[in-house]
């Protein structure tokens, strides 16, 4: 009996030392390629397939101009409105924002595989994401789990990546629970999001209809969700969290808030998972009495600056960062040429800025400008039909 117990904590050892080994190699891999400042990045762009658009959508953007050129076909899928790339580089991850899944309520996820040569998708297979409408999705930083948001399921769940890069059936969910202020929009839970931190310990998903960010413990190896001490922090009633983005530091946080159109700063307690309120900011330039509400939310590489896109304004509110307090402080705003900006992406380097507008179709490309924050149309623009998200990766 000793010996087998002994034989079984062997393996699972020897499992646990591949396993780090593997992850260790994954990121240095991962960190050289990065380090080689590539001329050009694949793009992955999510849509909303219910008119022109098929699926997602992949494009090159040449670093040295800013020229987005279109690069092959479209993989068909079904709203893939949000997409998540594996640390490795080998896989793709999608979700299906549907709301019927095989008869029952509940939306899918999608595993595609990355042609490394020449950045083709080939579907691997699906899974429930049991929640309607998810929209939101990330890969672990291990590359061992796949996390989702599901927004009109208003829960969020876990899945294992399994050997190969499919999907197993979700091992962790969570139901949230509550209403918020507001009658129209905050009937119910509605997850938006959900994002890990630097440590891979903790797990942050914004709550549109609860008007929460609601915390929990990962726990990487089993992939399972639980909820932390403290359980969630709240922003003012009626804000709506929508997206969440870490400083690169890790000291801080930030909520971009649909319905108020704000953004709250807040510091991070990495030991505890904790998040404490600092500062809650319009998006929005003074004098503005449209309507809008906000979308996405990124940091700058160097730490120094934050956007928020508006729809409605239809721009992009740019912030500086204040590296002692995480304080914002408004810079500019800047229009995206389009309607209804949604995600939009800022490249590792932190040279360009990528805002997608989903009335018009367009993708259109900013240059950065690395000292005040401030964007510049490079006068590059891309068509894709109703773009929602856009992931990136060096070109070979």
């Amino acid at each position: 009996m000793k010996v087998t117990i002994f034989r079984a904590k062997l393996r699972q050892l020897v499992f646990t030392l591949i396993l780090s080994i593997t992850n260790l190699m994954t990121t240095q891999i991962a960190s050289a390629q990065d380090n080689a400042k590539p001329s050009k990045y694949w793009l992955y762009v999510g849509t909303y397939t219910n008119g022109e658009s098929k699926g997602i959508y992949r494009l090159s953007l040449d670093m040295t101009t800013g020229e987005l050129t279109s690069i092959g076909k479209v993989t068909e899928s079904v709203n893939p409105s949000f997409l998540a790339i594996h640390p490795g580089r080998k896989y793709l991850y999608a979700v299906n924002e549907i709301g019927n899944f095989k008869g029952k309520k509940s939306g899918a996820v999608s595993a595609f595989m990355i042609d490394q040569k020449t950045g083709d998708l080939t579907f691997m297979n699906q899974q429930a994401s049991l929640g309607g409408a998810p929209c939101h999705l990330v890969v672990d930083k291990a590359g061992q789990n796949v996390l989702v948001a599901n927004y009109s399921g208003g829960s969020v769940a876990s899945m294992p990546i399994m050997k190969g890069g499919m999907i197993g059936d979700a091992i962790s969910f969570h139901q949230h629970k509550g209403t918020s202020v507001n009658p129209k929009r905050q009937n119910a839970p509605h997850g938006h999001s959900i994002n890990l931190d630097a440590a891979n310990r903790f797990a942050f998903a914004a709550d549109l209809g609860l008007d929460k960010v609601l915390i929990y413990a990962f726990d990487t190896k089993r992939g399972k969700l639980k909820p932390n001490d403290p359980p969630s922090v709240s922003v003012p009633p009626g804000s709506g969290p929508r997206h969440f983005a870490f400083h690169p530091s890790g000291k801080y946080a930030y909520v971009i808030n649909e319905i108020l159109s704000t953004v709250m700063a807040m510091s991070y307690d990495a030991d505890k998972g904790a998040l404490k309120p600092l500062q809650t900011i319009t998006t929005l330039p003074q004098g503005f009495d449209g309507r809008s509400a906000t979308a996405d939310i990124h940091v700058h590489p160097s730490g120094k600056f934050l956007y928020g896109s508006n729809r409605g304004h239809n721009s992009i509110a740019i912030f500086s960062i204040n590296q002692k307090t995480g304080k914002l402080t408004p810079v500019a705003h800047e229009p995206t040429q389009g309607g209804v900006p949604r995600n939009f992406a800022l490249d590792p380097s932190g040279t360009y800025l990528l805002a997608e507008n989903q009335n018009d179709g367009t993708i259109v490309v900013f240059r950065i400008n690395k000292k005040t924050g401030k964007l510049k149309s490079t006068g590059y623009v891309a068509k894709v039909p109703k773009p929602v998200c856009i992931r990136m990766m060096p070109a070979p």
